[in-house]
């Protein structure tokens, strides 16, 4: 029990440094300060600052993407229930990045990108397998193909307009661009039969 309480407290300071100073400007002895344990025992529950992120990143989109999935939207149809999925998907997205890793160290570190694009792939499936399991979706495999890739897409235009912004307002009015002129289409092209 006492492994658990140390684990936990060390995510809990990695997460706070992480959203107030960004990923790369938190040092391991930083983290361990805030932890009250020694610099090597953050190694003995994690093998690098990288897999730490990396646990923290995975528990918070699992929630988020929990209450995503199962949000009840009792009046939307299936059009507006995937299209309201891939923003609030697409916002997650943006948040992880702009709350805990920050976005300098995300467009000049190679490793950064790798990352990210690691995160990104587990989030994918994570939203597929859930979006599938929902009562009422269709099961056949060309729809979770097209769902597949309604996810890709949108991933990717989101991840583009997200690197090549200069500012949050930019961002913004990349956000309701895509929701308003690309993403029906791509909706549309995913559950048409």
């Amino acid at each position: 029990m006492e492994a658990d309480k140390i684990k936990d407290s060390i995510k809990r300071a990695a997460q706070d440094l992480f959203r107030k100073f960004g990923y790369h400007k938190t040092s391991v002895n930083e983290i361990a300060k805030r932890a009250k344990i020694a610099k090597a025992t953050i190694y003995k529950y994690f093998d690098s600052k990288e897999a730490l992120l990396h646990v923290l990143l995975m528990d918070y989109i699992k929630v988020s993407v929990d209450d995503l999935i199962t949000t009840n939207t009792p009046d939307m149809d299936e059009e507006a229930h995937l299209s309201n999925l891939i923003m609030k998907t697409c916002r997650l997205s943006y948040t992880v990045c702009n709350e805990f890793i920050g976005w300098d160290f995300i467009r000049e570190s190679t490793n950064s990108q790798d990352f990210l694009k690691n995160l990104s792939n587990e989030l994918e499936e994570l939203l597929v397998l859930s979006f599938t399991q929902l009562a009422g979706i269709r099961k056949h495999e060309t729809y979770q193909q097209r769902i597949r890739f309604l996810i890709k897409c949108s991933k990717s235009i989101v991840f583009s307009f997200a690197f090549t912004s200069v500012s949050d307002s930019d961002v913004r009015k990349n956000f309701v661009s895509f929701q308003k002129e690309i993403l029906p289409y791509l909706v549309k092209a995913a559950i048409i039969v």
